[in-house]
C-alpha cells in the first residue's frame, strides 16, 4: 500500500519581450533601461575584444544616467565558450554584488550571447538578461529565442538551457566595426531564412547582393528586420523546439560537425554555408528538393563569398555528425528543404531520418561535384 500526494504545478508563463531595432540605438540603451528597467543593477558581460570598443562606452553611459552597472569580460573566441568561463563569470558576479534583482547584459556576438545567457539562466537559479548583439549572426539569429549553451570537447552547445531574454537591442551601426569575414559569415543565416521560410526574402537577397555586401543601410535594415520577424514567428509557435523550430537548424547538422573537425577555426556561418550545400544535396537525393533550387541556393551563397566546400574525409564527417543534438535513438536526423521558402516534413515532423549508409553515399557523390 502507498499514498499518492500530487503536486500541481500547471501554470501559464508569459515570456514575451520586445526586440528593438534601429541605427543609433546602442547609445540610448542606458536611458531606455532607466525608464524601462529590467533590474536594479546591470552586469555587462562582453569579451576582451569588445571591452574597449563598446563595453567601456556602454558602462560610461550607464554612469552618466546614474544607473548601477559593472563591466566583466572574458577572453574572446569560441574556445572560451565552456563551463570554466561560466564559473569565472559567476565568481565575478558575486564580487560585484549581483543578486536576483539584478540583470545581465550580454554585449557581443553569438559566443557572448550564449555564455551570458547561460550564466544568467543558472546564476542564483536564474536572473534576467538582455541581449545586445554586435554581429550580424547574432542580430538576425542567436540573440532571439532563448537558446543558451556552452560547448564541450565532444561537441557544440551540449550544456545549455532555454532562457529567454527580457529585451533585445539591435543596432545595425555596430556592424561597421565587425571584421569583413565575420559580416559575410552572418549572411549565411540570412540566406537560410530565405530557404526555410521566405521566398520573397530569398529573391530580395538575389537582387541586392552588391548593396548587402557593401552594408547599404536600407538593405541592411531590411534583411535584419525580416530575419527577426521570421525567427520570432517560429519561436512563438514552438519555443522549446518540439517540432517546427527545428527548421531553423537547416544546414547546422553538418555545419556543427565541420566546426568540430576544424577545431572551431572556421566561422559559424562558413560552416553553415557548407552545411546547407550538404543538407540540400541530401534533400535532392531523397526526392524532397529539386536540383535547380539546390543550385540556386548555392549560387546565392557563392555570390556572398561564402564557402561551399571544405575538405574532410567521409568517415570523419559521419563520425562527427553523431555528436549533433538532433540524433535520436542513434539515428542521424536532418531538416531538409521542399522548395525555396518551405521545408519538408514526414507525418508533420520536420526532423527526417537519413541512414548512415545513405549519408556516406551522398557525401561521396557530393565530393565529386
Amino acid at each position: 500500500m502507498f499514498e499518492v500526494l500530487r503536486l500541481n504545478l500547471s501554470r501559464l508563463v508569459d515570456e514575451s519581450y520586445d526586440i528593438l531595432i534601429g541605427f543609433g540605438l546602442f547609445e540610448k540603451i542606458p536611458a531606455h533601461l532607466k525608464d524601462n528597467p529590467v533590474g536594479d543593477k546591470y552586469a555587462i558581460i562582453t569579451d576582451s575584444a569588445l571591452r574597449g570598443i563598446y563595453g567601456e562606452n556602454l558602462l560610461e553611459r550607464f554612469n552618466e544616467e546614474g544607473v548601477d552597472a559593472y563591466l566583466i569580460d572574458f577572453p574572446a573566441g569560441e574556445e572560451s565558450k565552456n563551463i570554466n568561463t561560466v564559473v569565472y563569470l559567476v565568481k565575478r558576479l558575486l564580487r560585484c554584488g549581483v543578486d536576483r534583482r539584478s540583470a545581465i547584459i550580454a554585449l557581443g556576438g553569438g559566443v557572448v550571447g550564449d555564455i551570458g545567457g547561460f550564466t544568467a539562466s543558472v546564476y542564483m537559479r536564474g536572473i534576467p538578461f538582455i541581449q545586445v548583439p554586435t554581429t550580424l549572426m547574432a542580430q538576425v539569429d542567436s540573440s532571439i529565442g532563448g537558446k543558451t549553451a556552452v560547448d564541450m570537447e565532444e561537441g557544440k552547445n551540449l550544456i545549455g538551457s532555454f532562457h529567454q531574454p527580457r529585451r533585445v537591442y539591435i543596432d545595425p551601426s555596430l556592424l561597421k566595426t565587425l571584421p569583413r569575414r565575420e559580416y559575410i559569415s552572418g549572411l549565411a543565416e540570412v540566406v537560410k531564412y530565405g530557404v526555410i521560410c521566405d521566398p520573397d526574402l530569398f529573391e530580395y537577397l538575389e537582387r541586392n547582393v552588391d548593396k548587402i555586401k557593401s552594408m547599404d543601410e536600407g538593405a541592411l535594415l531590411h534583411i535584419i528586420k525580416r530575419s527577426c520577424m521570421i525567427k520570432k514567428t517560429i519561436v512563438e509557435e514552438d519555443p522549446l523546439e518540439r517540432n517546427k523550430r527545428v527548421i531553423l537548424n537547416y544546414g547546422h547538422t553538418p555545419g556543427h560537425a565541420i566546426e568540430r573537425l576544424t577545431g572551431y577555426k572556421c566561422l559559424h556561418g562558413e560552416a553553415i554555408s557548407v552545411g546547407m550545400r550538404i543538407s540540400g544535396w541530401i534533400a535532392v537525393k531523397k526526392g524532397f528538393w529539386s536540383i535547380d533550387d539546390w543550385r540556386r541556393q548555392n549560387r546565392l551563397l557563392e555570390s556572398f563569398s561564402l564557402p561551399l566546400k571544405m575538405d574532410f574525409s567521409v568517415n570523419d564527417l559521419v563520425e562527427a555528425l553523431y555528436y549533433d543534438k538532433k540524433v535520436e535513438g542513434g539515428k542521424l536526423m536532418f531538416v531538409l528543404p521542399k522548395r525555396i521558402g518551405e521545408m519538408a516534413s514526414i507525418n508533420g515532423r520536420y526532423k527526417i531520418p537519413v541512414s548512415e549508409d545513405e549519408v556516406r553515399i551522398f557525401l561521396r557523390e557530393l565530393s565529386e561535384i
